[in-house]
């Protein structure tokens, strides 16, 4: 890197900055809201809590002492009393605690965290570097054989539902082939090892994986398309400038950041994936659990994992236009 664009990129760090600065300011009500509509909704769901923690023992209950259970775990404030005493625990540290899991909502959220978080950043890495590589080499060769065939393979996938991919892959590789486990990250009784996790990993990464792509792929390959059709590339083509030397010097710098700004507004999607692929995998992530709290309408868990979804996106969106601002000087983003 020259002299001028270091020099240019240390200038537009206080733009970048002060986008994230807005982004904050926003990020607030945002996140206020969301909590809002979570407890609203939840309480307008159609599930009985009751059931989920009285179980079998649902239709033999007398109303004693269903009154009791509502009683002990506050089923019996609306929801917006139950909303206002969660945020007055959230401002002192306490996120609550989890009648699904009968534990504190922390450390659901410690021992399940890790499972999602680890799968849900190795597909996203591995998905953009796959999408980016094969972007920039059908983008650079449109019209081919080898664009049409991935071109329309990414049009099919990006039309399949994660739970599909997941489904098929449980069925040919799992059930038929029985070459990797069907669910969990350990066998029944196991204690977690790195070997049964990798192992166990493996189809729903792939899963998560795919059902990322599509998406990636096709913006990259747009914008190598609309590189090489640009007036600089095709000013280098004039001085001899061809092959990788002219896709790694001037197509790949700028058709990156569109892939790079679709990152941050596409995390709502890959938390769904991630939901989803979870759920058919029985992935020891938080999907089960955000189900479990929604069915029984477990706010303090449900609250936790909602909220902390919406600011994972709020995150991630700031950050890749951030990065965006500051890696090009043509984007002028304000908010």
């Amino acid at each position: 890197m020259d002299t001028g664009t270091a020099g240019g990129r240390r200038s537009r760090l206080r733009p970048a900055a002060r986008l994230l600065g807005r982004r904050c300011l926003v990020a607030v009500p945002t996140v206020v809201l969301v909590s809002l509509g979570v407890f609203a909704i939840a309480a307008a769901s159609p599930f009985e809590p009751l059931a989920a923690h009285l179980g079998a023992n649902y239709q033999s209950a007398t109303q004693s002492q269903r009154d009791a259970v509502r009683a002990a775990y506050d089923l019996d404030q609306n929801w917006f009393q139950a909303w206002l005493s969660w945020w007055g625990h959230l401002l002192t540290g306490d996120l609550g605690w989890s009648t699904t899991r009968s534990q504190p909502v922390s450390d659901v959220i410690a021992e399940r965290l890790p499972f999602t978080l680890g799968m849900a950043s190795a597909a996203l890495l591995s998905a953009a570097v796959i999408s980016v590589v094969l972007g920039a080499v059908i983008g650079m060769r449109r019209g081919g054989f080898l664009d049409r065939c991935v071109t329309a393979l990414a049009a099919m996938l990006a039309a399949t539902p994660p739970f599909v991919v997941s489904l098929l892959l449980v069925s040919v590789f799992a059930v038929s082939l029985g070459a990797f486990p069907t669910s969990g990250a350990r066998r029944p009784g196991d204690p977690y090892t790195v070997e049964g996790i990798v192992s166990h990993a493996v189809l729903p990464f792939i899963a998560l994986t795919v059902s990322m792509i599509p998406w990636l792929l096709l913006t990259m390959r747009s914008a190598v398309v609309e590189a090489v059709a640009s007036d600089a590339v095709r000013a280098a083509r004039a001085r001899g400038i061809g092959g990788w030397v002219l896709l790694r010097g001037h197509v790949v710098g700028v058709s990156v950041l569109p892939t790079l700004a679709l990152l941050g507004t596409r995390l709502p999607e890959l938390i769904a994936g991630a939901a989803i692929v979870e759920t058919v995998f029985g992935w020891p992530g938080l999907a089960q659990a955000l189900v479990d709290s929604a069915v029984a309408l477990d706010f303090p868990l449900l609250a936790a994992l909602a909220v902390g979804a919406a600011v994972l996106v709020l995150v991630g969106s700031a950050l890749s236009d951030a990065a965006a601002v500051w890696l090009d000087p043509r984007i002028g983003m304000t908010a």
